[in-house]
């Protein structure tokens, strides 16, 4: 048997594309654009002095709106000098009238002013009773102050005393009942213990309680610690028998 022929025949692209000819271009193309219309360097000059003058018609705009906005200062500019003039001749009658009563009434003038000098007398006088006062004002407000912070340190200070009167009450009334308990399972000879001596030996009593809870707490911590100390011990030996052969 023989081998397969697999051979393609070649054919060359650039052939190929001269065989079909032209090809018809849809669009514009580059030589077209590069032989385009382009304006001269004078036509370029006068565009650009044109864009820097501006447009006619926004021109026009503002001249327009600057000689309205001229009338209406005048207007207003004329409305303000007519209102200053009528208000100079009011003034001007205003002093003709004043000076006229002054003229007929020099004597009216002069007991006005006493009264005056009485009426400031009597604000100063008002003024320093006012002062007075308030100082009253302020030093009774102090003196409530200072008598109010009195009283809650005196109610404190009898609740306190009270609190420790209950206490000491409390204590006595505990130390007869245990004195009664005692005197019923043994009774007390003619020396008996003192109520301070009691109460000493109560209070050894609670120390010595006190102590031997905190070996026992001590031990249950130490027994604990054995225990996690003997753990470890046990894993190490566990993990070093394997790796010995």
């Amino acid at each position: 048997m023989g081998k397969r022929d697999n051979r393609v025949a070649y054919m060359n692209p650039i052939a190929m594309a001269r065989s079909r000819g032209p090809i018809q271009s849809s669009g514009p193309t580059i030589q077209d654009y590069l032989n385009r219309p382009r304006p001269t360097w004078e036509e370029v000059k006068e565009q650009l002095e044109k864009k820097k003058k501006g447009s006619k018609a926004l021109a026009e705009f503002e001249e327009k709106m600057n000689e309205n906005w001229k009338k209406e200062l005048e207007k207003h500019r004329e409305k303000l000098l007519s209102g200053s003039e009528s208000s100079s001749k009011k003034r001007q009658k205003k002093e003709k009238k004043k000076s006229g009563r002054y003229s007929s009434s020099s004597s009216s003038s002069s007991d006005s002013s006493s009264s005056s000098s009485d009426s400031e007398d009597e604000d100063k006088k008002q003024g320093k009773r006012r002062k007075k006062k308030k100082n009253r004002s302020h030093k009774s407000s102090e003196s409530s102050m200072s008598e109010t912070e009195s009283d809650s340190k005196d109610s404190l200070k009898k609740k306190k005393k009270s609190k420790d009167g209950t206490e000491k009450e409390k204590d006595i009334k505990g130390l007869s009942k245990k004195r009664k308990m005692y005197s019923e399972d043994k009774p007390l000879s003619s020396e008996s213990l003192s109520e301070s001596e009691y109460i000493e030996e109560v209070r050894a009593k609670k120390k010595k309680s006190s102590e031997e809870r905190e070996k026992a707490t001590e031990k249950t911590k130490k027994k604990k610690k054995h225990k996690k100390h003997s753990k470890k011990k046990k894993k190490k030996a566990a993990s070093s028998s394997p790796d010995s052969p």
